[in-house]
């Protein structure tokens, strides 16, 4: 799953997060109401995390702003306000489910995973589609002309970013961004060694197939249709 952290208290959305790609999801962070209301209506996320208590805007308010411009996202909501009435509020706004904190992580993937499995369709998750190549995102599971690849949860992530924008250049400092969640570090090939293991499994084990994954010199790598024949 692709998931909006929506949290200020920077250890925990750090640990969040990491806790969240070590169990093979892509995770995103935003720090303040109104960059969680941002991020939210405009990238295509599986689920929200919302923390209530948020500078510049409130978690209530930006749920409720998520409803009336149309986004139906599944939201989370990740709070220390544990009375009743917190909980009636955030669920009537729109809510799908309410983790007082603290709480055990492992509980929180429960209900992400129980969330993934009941939204029908929920925002990204339909199947990706290039040529031969199919990618579904809930089931985690990609295949190329029939067969299914053995990926590892990081060439996973690398090619659902590469899918979600195929035909466009895809960068290195973006992928460390999105996949590693660290700056791009310009003296590190580890890019390299997982886009090279990723090439193997896509495309060489598929030779004499058209190959899908192409490296743009200079600039990244990126996922086309091959060229029409004849």
């Amino acid at each position: 799953m692709r998931i909006l952290i929506v949290e200020d208290e920077a250890r925990l959305a750090g640990f969040i997060q990491q806790g969240l790609t070590q169990a093979g999801h892509v995770a995103d962070v935003a720090a303040t109401g109104p960059e969680g209301l941002e991020q939210a209506a405009t990238t295509p996320y599986d689920a929200v995390l919302l923390d209530l208590m948020l500078p510049g805007q409130s978690g209530l308010d930006v749920l409720r702003n998520l409803r009336e411009f149309g986004i139906q996202t599944p939201v989370l909501i990740l709070s220390a306000l544990t009375d009743t009435q917190h909980v009636v509020k955030g669920l009537e706004a729109g809510a799908v489910d309410y983790l007082r904190k603290p709480f055990a992580f492992d509980e929180l993937l429960a209900r992400l995973h129980i969330i993934g499995r009941k939204t029908a369709g929920p925002a990204g998750a339909e199947a990706l589609r290039l040529a031969d190549l199919v990618l579904d995102p809930l089931g985690r599971v990609v295949t190329r002309a029939g067969k299914t690849l053995n990926l590892t949860n990081r060439e996973f992530a690398v090619l659902e970013l590469l899918l979600r924008n195929a035909g466009r250049v895809v960068s290195k400092t973006r992928l460390a961004e999105k996949v590693w969640d660290v700056d791009y570090d310009m003296g590190s090939n580890v890019i390299e060694v997982h886009i090279s293991q990723l090439r193997r499994k896509l495309d060489r084990d598929f030779a004499p197939a058209p190959a899908l994954l192409e490296t743009v010199i200079g600039q990244g790598y990126r996922l086309r249709e091959p060229a029409a024949t004849g």
